[in-house]
């Protein structure tokens, strides 16, 4: 059976269209062979490592830890891994969910926008009432992001 923190992570790797190399270089002690080991379900990673994979896939913190605790682990050579895997078909665990490339780029722009920005936003998303409405203040927020961002 296949390793449920290792599946989620394999997939939110190519979701976000990085190689294990490039992820590699986005958290802290871990080569690209120790990304490969993990989706593998050879080795457990960190949950300081779960977390910087989650930032840079865009996936829920909460999803790779959760999926990490009900995991198993192929071999016990690795730090605190155990000897069986658990099962995964591709779903996500409880409490995640699958998000769209622009809504993980939201996501991005959000964590990087000042405080007054982001209560700006909530205010707009709690307010709207139609589609129309979030759309045109998405596209606004995303175009302010953008700006500031290239200055």
């Amino acid at each position: 059976m296949a390793n449920k923190v290792g599946n989620l992570i394999k997939k939110a790797r190519k979701e976000a269209g990085l190689t294990q190399d490039q992820l590699s270089r986005k958290v802290k002690g871990a080569s690209a062979s120790d990304i490969g080991k993990a989706e593998r379900g050879e080795i457990r990673l960190t949950n300081d490592q779960l977390k910087q994979i989650a930032k840079a896939t865009g996936v829920t913190q909460k999803s790779l830890l959760d999926a990490a605790a009900s995991s198993s682990y192929k071999n016990s050579t690795s730090s605190g891994s155990s000897s069986s895997a658990s099962s995964s078909s591709g779903t996500t665990s409880k409490g995640s969910m699958k998000v769209s490339t622009t809504e993980r780029r939201l996501v991005e722009l959000y964590r990087k926008a000042d405080s007054d920005t982001k209560k700006k936003v909530m205010d707009m998303l709690k307010k709207s009432e139609t589609v129309d409405a979030i759309s045109e203040g998405l596209g606004s927020l995303i175009e302010s992001a953008i700006g500031m961002l290239t200055k």
